[in-house]
């Protein structure tokens, strides 16, 4: 089987929750596979002040971050936009999933 590469869309605070469950479950099914959790809008508060096994996964949203007066306190990893990333991935062949 080719490998897979997932990509979790999560803007808001339920969509993380979803997303992160989502990655949970399927690197027990899929090992192998690459996921990763792009968090943007108000998702991103929620993602700092609730620490998770799939943080290593995650990427916060700068703009968003500078849109809402945030500081990555916890230095999970960002990028620049969201909506940059989440098309450079699905560009290059990753599957694309809003949780």
């Amino acid at each position: 089987m080719p490998p897979l590469h997932v990509l979790l869309h999560a803007p808001t605070p339920e969509a993380l929750i979803r997303a992160r469950r989502n990655a949970v479950n399927l690197q027990k099914a899929r090992p192998d596979a690459e996921v990763l959790i792009v968090a943007n809008a108000s998702a991103v508060i929620a993602a700092l002040t609730t620490p998770d096994e799939t943080d290593s996964m995650l990427r916060l949203c700068r703009n968003s971050l500078v849109a809402q007066g945030l500081d990555n306190t916890r230095t999970l990893t960002e990028v620049d936009a969201a909506v940059v990333t989440l098309a450079e991935l699905q560009a290059k062949g990753w599957a694309y999933i809003r949780a």
